[in-house]
């Protein structure tokens, strides 16, 4: 068991590596070809934050473990709206945008509830998965159209000047690391998952919303708490339900294409249901308030502590 959770921590730590060192790479180079930081910012970094959880989920799915792929996603929903948010209010105040709010709360809401409708007969198979995939980009074009006088502040930086052919090939090994990384990884973490699982008795659906979930949200926690530390908490309710609206769109959405996935029925009835209404409750809190804070942060914890203790009784 030691080992099992040894392969499982490795995983998820190569997992991390390779998402930030593709993101780095990636973004450089994409920079170089005269590419706009908010095209970037809208596709490539939000497709290399997500590839962890599209490479856990994959495998999920080509391993034939699908209670692994959708409790990811839908554990990982959860997880970034009550704990992750819950944090970062207790760290500090988030102002609410209400045009970026209600414009992302309602495409988080919608997809969300459209992958419940598709995953309601059991399955989502390939035609499903292709319509959320077509969703997602024609979301990420609105959001090219509406958002481009915003500036976009990236975190990597790259200087035209100072370009070398030691950067160009440093750019490309990145990439190449990142993939790597990402795919073994994921490997990793999906077998210590499935010998966990085994090892204390529990399903694979509640290792994918519980251990899964957990894994995968771990970034945005670490972000969303140095960025509460550092006041710069502007962007953190837009980011986190663009993770979400991407881990429908884009990891639901390319893994059913590739394989389409079985859709436990608890999932469905219980996990899906928690979601969308931590989804929907969320909508008052931003429509009475200007920030969310301690009180706030409270109410998303109690909730997390709650479906936490319903899942795991």
């Amino acid at each position: 068991m030691l080992f099992d959770i040894l392969l499982l921590s490795i995983g998820l730590g190569t997992l991390i590596l390779g998402g930030d060192v593709l993101v780095r790479g990636s973004s450089r180079l994409a920079l170089r070809f005269n590419i706009s930081p908010l095209i970037v910012g809208l596709t490539i970094v939000a497709f290399s934050t997500s590839a962890p959880e599209l490479l856990v989920s994959l495998n999920s799915a080509l391993k034939e473990a699908p209670d692994f792929a959708m409790g990811n996603v839908v554990g990982s929903n959860i997880s970034n709206l009550a704990l992750v948010l819950g944090v970062a209010c207790l760290f500090g105040y988030i102002p609410i945008n209400k045009g970026t709010a209600r414009r992302d709360w309602l495409t988080a809401m919608l997809s969300s509830s459209l992958l419940f409708v598709f995953a309601y007969d059991g399955e989502l198979v390939e035609y499903e998965g292709a319509i959320l995939f077509v969703l997602l980009l024609a979301y990420i074009g609105y959001l090219i159209r509406v958002t481009k006088k915003d500036q976009i502040k990236l975190e990597v930086d790259f200087n035209p000047y100072k370009d070398t052919k030691f950067e160009q090939v440093k750019d490309v090994l990145y990439v190449g690391l990142g993939g790597a990384c990402l795919y073994f990884g994921s490997v990793w973490f999906i077998d210590g998952a499935e010998a966990l699982a085994t090892d204390i008795g529990v399903s694979q659906r509640i290792i994918g919303l519980t251990v899964l979930a957990l894994g995968t949200s771990l970034p945005e926690l670490f972000t969303s708490i140095i960025a509460a530390r550092k006041g710069e908490t502007d962007l953190a309710l837009g980011n986190l339900f663009g993770s979400n609206i991407f881990n429908v769109l884009s990891i639901l959405g390319i893994t059913s294409i590739i394989h389409p996935l079985n859709v436990n029925e608890t999932i469905i009835n219980s996990d899906m249901i928690w979601m969308l209404g931590l989804t929907l409750g969320i909508l008052p809190l931003m429509l009475f308030r200007r920030r969310l804070g301690t009180q706030s942060g409270i109410i998303l914890l109690t909730f997390y502590a709650l479906y936490m203790f319903m899942i795991l009784k």
